[in-house]
């Protein structure tokens, strides 16, 4: 199974952490080359900044009770 990657919308708040906004899907290409990104919402806040990381379903049981839009703390790239 391929590894599959949530994508964010990085919302910079001041004062605040980071807010991260689940816009969609990644899926990497068989060859290793690429990406296809499947996004539910298009990234309008911020600065446009798109984080991909890695979604381990299991690991993250807890994040699905959890709304959707959670706030995290900041992943300096």
């Amino acid at each position: 199974m391929a590894k599959m990657y949530r994508v964010y919308s990085i919302i910079e708040r001041p004062k605040q952490d980071d807010y991260w906004l689940n816009i969609g899907v990644a899926f990497p290409h068989e060859d290793g080359e690429g990406f296809n990104v499947m996004l539910q919402a298009l990234p309008l806040h911020g600065n446009g900044k798109i984080v991909l990381r890695a979604y381990d379903p299991e690991k993250h049981e807890a994040d699905e009770a959890q709304p959707q839009v959670a706030t995290k703390k900041s992943a300096k790239s």
